[in-house]
């Protein structure tokens, strides 16, 4: 456990509630460094976890739910201060509780389902975008730019979370045979 890519991995999870106080008391920006920071180093852990050897258990489990926890952490932020609806938030979090439970029927049959490029575009893209919310988050503004980013962003989120859930969905149907 005491790998560099894992030691990346835990100081992204401190930065999860740094990013929450700064968005929330207003340092949008110092909000934004920290978001993008987390975000970089998921990819940071991910190389050196990988050209290092350095894959451990681990970091199978805690690097994608620190990207999880990070995302849905940005998302509630929004949803809270009227930027983005519930609604979307509900249904990133069913497309990720679909996919690990597709996961884990999966693991009980034998079988790893990887993870599909469309989720990583996915995860991407949603960085990206939340990214661009934080920049842009200036409500007391009252100008329609950060509105029109949010609504795109939003719509960005939610077309490839369902997108790349499908897809998983659909390339592993076969998990959900019976087998005799």
């Amino acid at each position: 456990m005491n790998t560099t890519a894992n030691k990346i991995t835990i100081f992204r999870v401190l930065m999860i509630p740094v990013f929450l106080v700064l968005a929330y008391t207003g340092h949008r920006y110092w909000a934004l460094a920290v978001f993008v920071l987390a975000s970089l180093s998921d990819m940071l852990d991910g190389y050196i976890a990988r050209h290092y050897n350095q894959v451990t258990n681990f970091g199978k489990f805690m690097d994608p739910l620190a990207d999880k926890v990070l995302v849905m952490a940005a998302m509630c932020f929004f949803v809270e201060a009227g930027r983005m609806p519930g609604w979307a938030l509900a249904v990133v979090l069913l497309r990720e509780f679909g996919v690990s439970g597709l996961r884990l029927i999966a693991v009980e049959q034998g079988r790893v389902i990887a993870a599909a490029k469309s989720g990583k575009i996915k995860t991407a893209a949603t960085m990206v975008c939340l990214c661009l919310m934080l920049f842009f988050h200036a409500p007391s503004l009252g100008d329609s730019a950060p509105d029109f980013i949010a609504l795109i962003s939003t719509a960005v989120i939610l077309l490839t979370t369902v997108y790349s859930g499908a897809e998983y969905f659909y390339k592993n149907r076969d998990v959900f045979k019976d087998s005799k």
